[in-house]
C-alpha cells in the first residue's frame, strides 16, 4: 500500500543519515545466537530506510514493509552479493518478530555479509539521489 504525498527530500536525507548510523553501529556487534534477532532486525530496518528514504523523494509513503524494499531493489547499483537478497531478510524479520523465531549466529553472520556488501553502494547511491 502506497500513498501521495509532498516529496520530502529533507526528511529523506535525515532517514538516510539515520540508517548509515544505525548500521555503522550494528555492524560493531558481537556475532552470537543471543544478538543474532538484534542484528538482523537491525540491518533490515536500515535497508528499509534508505528504501523509505527512495519514496520520500519520489513523493510517496508506504504503508508497509513491502514497497520500500521493492524500490530499493530497483536501485541499479555493483554488488558482490544479489540486492535480491534483502527481501529475505524481510522475511526473516517479520518471522522474528511475529512469530518467536529465533535465528543462529550463521544467520545473523550472513545479514552482516550482505550488509558489508550491499548496504554501502545503496546508501551512496540513495544519497545521491536525495541531493
Amino acid at each position: 500500500m502506497i500513498q501521495q504525498k509532498v516529496p520530502d527530500k529533507k526528511n529523506a536525507i535525515s532517514i538516510i543519515q539515520s540508517a548509515k548510523k544505525d548500521m555503522d553501529f550494528t555492524l560493531t556487534l558481537e556475532i552470537n545466537d543471543l544478538s543474532a534477532s538484534t542484528i538482523i532486525r537491525n540491518i533490515y530496518e536500515c535497508f528499509r530506510m534508505l528504501g523509505e528514504a527512495l519514496l520520500m523523494i519520489k513523493g510517496f509513503k508506504s504503508k508497509d514493509h513491502i514497497e520500500p524494499i521493492n524500490e530499493l531493489l530497483k536501485v541499479q547499483v555493483n554488488t558482490s552479493r544479489p540486492i535480491a537478497l534483502i527481501d529475505n531478510l524481510r522475511k526473516t524479520r517479520h518471522n522474528i518478530n511475529y512469530y518467536g523465531y529465533s535465528p543462529k549466529k550463521e544467520e545473523a553472520e550472513d545479514a552482516v555479509s550482505l550488509a558489508k556488501n550491499c548496504f554501502e553502494p545503496l546508501f551512496n547511491e540513495v544519497k545521491k539521489k536525495a541531493n
